[in-house]
């Protein structure tokens, strides 16, 4: 299971900060902290850019570069700026994402093949909506894979994002299972070992203690990993998450057992 670090966004005051002033510093701190805290890929969120966003996004790209060796996985509805991004990547990185929008069926979606890069598939309505059960999303990774194939699109380059919603939702809790259903039944459905990703933070996203918080996102990412999952976007900082998952790799990897890979 690879990890994402999810930590550059522009959520983040500091990198919100950074970015304003076009100052590579503070991101470049946080690149190499991310890399040293054991992440296989660092995720740039910088947000929608809608202003200066080729400029902006290739900063990003080309300062987190110029101290991190990790791929890049970028984050961005502006077409354009995801195509500098795109550009300006060493590495393969990948593309976070496109789903059956119109918009990003038209404009992001072609980027995989231009750049020869994977990209993550939202398992979301056109309308931005997400789905109320593993049934209606798996419906929709038939129609997202069959945009794949009229894109002439290798199905090798999807990544499939099944969509975690909150627990503090009415049906979150029935929806946080629906979804290991899900990433259990995508390779059979599409027909290959499709990869999957999710969003770990999303599952306690609203108010509510810290600590649980952390203790919710620990007990939920085994079950994802025994249902399947390839990839987790998460912060690299929550220290006891990190050493699940590379706990969880250390099981369901094919190989020998050995208790030096155990954190």
């Amino acid at each position: 299971m690879q990890i994402i670090a999810d930590n550059i966004q522009i959520t983040n005051p500091v990198i919100a900060r950074a970015l304003g002033k076009m100052d590579p510093l503070p991101v470049q701190d946080l690149a190499k902290k991310c890399e040293a805290a054991g992440a296989d890929i660092i995720d740039i969120n910088p947000g929608p850019l809608t202003r200066d966003g080729e400029e902006k996004m290739t900063f990003l790209v080309e300062t987190v570069q110029h101290v991190c060796g990790l791929r890049l996985s970028l984050d961005t509805s502006n077409p354009s700026a995801m195509a500098a991004g795109l550009k300006a990547c060493r590495e393969k990185p990948v593309i976070n994402g496109f789903s059956l929008e119109p918009a990003k069926l038209e404009k992001i979606l072609p980027l995989a093949t231009e750049f020869d890069c994977d990209i993550i598939g939202f398992l979301l309505y056109p309308n931005g909506m997400v789905p109320g059960n593993a049934e209606k999303r798996l419906n929709l990774a038939v129609q997202l894979f069959e945009a794949f194939n009229e894109k002439c699109i290798e199905p090798q380059r999807l990544i499939i994002d099944p969509v975690l919603v909150p627990l503090m939702w009415e049906d979150g809790s029935r929806q946080a299972m629906e979804l290991l259903t899900v990433i259990r039944m995508l390779p059979d459905l599409v027909g290959f070992p499709v990869r999957t990703i999710v969003g770990l933070s999303n599952l306690t996203s609203g108010k509510g203690p810290k600590e649980k918080k952390l203790f919710l996102e620990e007990v939920y990412l085994p079950m994802l990993a025994s249902a399947g999952l390839d990839m987790v976007l998460m912060n690299i900082f929550n220290q006891n998450t990190l050493s699940v998952a590379k706990a969880c790799e250390s099981i369901i990897r094919q190989g020998i057992f050995s208790w030096e890979d155990v954190p």
